[in-house]
This record gives structure tokens, sequence and C-alpha cells, in this order.
């Protein structure tokens, strides 16, 4: 039985991975210095494959001391998104790049990672289709400092990098800052979304099939190693304006496309997942899915705390 360790894996992504893994019967230790909570770890506690340990991937000797005991690492602990990172950009420095090259300088010869990394990367590459040869022109905080930990850890064997596309959907630790469930949840519950730059055109995958490709990446370690992929669905390449109309077919709110300002985050650009899909690898769950169970899950969502990342 393979031991797991998963920086990280309170977060929004982490609490969907999770129970994949138990149900793999991989034995899994969560390193997380819980800083947005642990509703996602809590019903695990039962699970006798299940270990927390509360820990920050910037303190070098612990981390060292907990990695060495498992397998297989699969490092998501980061500070994620533009609003997060630029409120606190020594931290998230500290954070996605030192913490990284943390992880990385803590793995034997004999040790796999998979590092959970983004499209934002790619930044201001606008208009263009971007693939895994084309050059990274990051702009926030957030893209700047995921391209630094991506060469950090690409220049070690054994690794596997991904560049998922933007999120979607729910999550035991639920965030409503990743744009169409924030979207969502303005058209639900303020009933008004006002849109910049309507046709700027953004990538996503739900955060169950980002999940099964870090599972699959475990699965297929061999064929995957010391390369970069491109993590999303081509049908799930929309602008900001055809999203916001698929949640007014379904909700009633008063949408407005504003023209004079810009989104600070000026991502516009299609994604070309070829290299991923010619392994097996497929993601399955669409935008209209995402934004159906988005809206089934808003009222569920406790006013006082819109679990945005930041």
């Amino acid at each position: 039985m393979k031991k797991v360790i998963v920086t990280g894996g309170a977060g929004y992504l982490g609490s969907i991975l999770l129970p994949f893994l138990l149900r793999e019967d991989f034995q899994v230790t969560v390193y997380d210095v819980l800083r947005y909570g642990s509703c996602g770890l809590i019903p695990h506690v039962h699970n006798k494959n299940f270990t927390f340990i509360k820990g920050d991937i910037r303190n070098r000797a612990m981390l060292q001391e907990v990695i060495k005991k498992h397998d297989v690492v699969i490092h998501l602990a980061a500070i994620v998104g533009l609003p997060a990172c630029n409120m606190n950009p020594d931290l998230a420095r500290a954070t996605n790049v030192q913490g990284t090259r943390n992880v990385v300088e803590s793995l034997s010869p004999s040790q796999k990672m998979v590092f959970a990394s983004s499209v934002s990367n790619y930044g201001a590459a606008s208009g263009h289709i971007c693939d895994e040869n084309s050059s990274l022109y990051p702009i926030s905080c957030y893209g700047i400092t995921k391209s630094e930990a991506e060469k950090i850890v690409l220049d070690v064997e054994n690794t596997v990098c991904f560049r998922f596309a933007t999120a979607f959907g729910v999550s035991p630790r639920m965030r409503l800052d990743l744009l169409i469930n924030d979207f969502v949840y303005q058209a639900c519950v303020n009933r008004i979304l006002i849109l910049f730059e309507k046709a700027y055109k953004r990538t996503f995958a739900h955060v169950k099939d980002i999940a099964r490709c870090i599972l699959f990446s475990m699965e297929n370690f061999d064929k995957l190693k010391e390369k970069i992929y491109n993590v999303g669905n081509k049908a799930n390449n929309l602008d900001k304006e055809e999203i916001a109309l698929k949640i007014k077919k379904r909700v009633d709110y008063y949408l407005h496309f504003a023209e004079i300002e810009k989104d600070e985050d000026q991502r516009n650009y299609d994604v070309s997942y070829d290299r991923i899909n010619s392994l097996g690898f497929r993601t399955t769950i669409s935008i209209d899915e995402g934004i159906d169970e988005l809206i089934k899950a808003c009222p569920l969502f406790p006013v006082q705390n819109p679990y945005r990342n930041f």
C-alpha cells in the first residue's frame, strides 16, 4: 500500500481529492496549516488510512521529517488566486516559491511528486492557443509565483507538473472567488452581476476532474513523469459572456456589461489539452453540469461567510 502525503489537503481541491485517494486504499497524510479551516477533513477521521498533521510548508525541518515517511507527494499547498496573492504578496512568495523549494529539497530520489500548477502561468498570452511549449507571460503575483515554482519542480526527476484550468464546482471547502462559482453566487444570492471585458476567454475544469487527473497520474506515473500537462477540456474554453448567459437561462438576475472598467486578471486565450488527452485522460464534467450543482448548493452557503480565498 502506497503512502501518500498531500500538502494543502484541507483546501478546495484537497477536500475533493482526499476521498478519491482513500477509496483506492492509499494511506493518506494531509499536511496543512488550516488557514481556511478543516471542514473537508472531518468526515474522514474515522478512516484508519487517514492521518492529519498540522504544518506549514514554510517550516522546512518539520516538512522534511514528514515527507520522508511517504512514497508519493501531492503538492497542492499554495496561496491561490489573484486576490489572495495581492493581499499578501510576501506570504504568497514565501509559500508558493520557497515552500515549493522546501518540498522539492525534502524529496529522496525514490519518491514521486505531483505538482498542481495553473494555466494562469500563460498570463498575457492574449488570443493564442496555448500548449505546453508556449511562452509564459504571467502578469499576476499568483501566476508569477506558480511559474517560478514550476521551474523548481521540473529541475528534479520523478515529478509531474499539471497546469490546471480554472476550477469550478462544489467542494466541502468551498471557494466562491473562482470565476464560475462567483458568477453563480452573484446571480443566485445578490441577483446582479456586473461583467467587465465580456469577450475575454477563459478555460475551466471541474474540481472533481482535477482530482481524477491527479489519481490518473499516480496510476500512470512513468508515462507522465518529468513533463508539464495542461488539464481541462476544449469544450470548457468559454468567454465570460457565454458563462453569464448560461447562468441567466437558469436564474433570473440582472446582468450588466460594463464598458469602461477592466478586470485585474487579463487572461484571454484558448488552451490545448492534446498532450494529456493523448495519454488517455479527458475531463468529463461540463460547465452546464457545474452551474446546475452550484445553483443547487447556493442556499447551503452561509450568508455571513462567503467562502472566499482572501
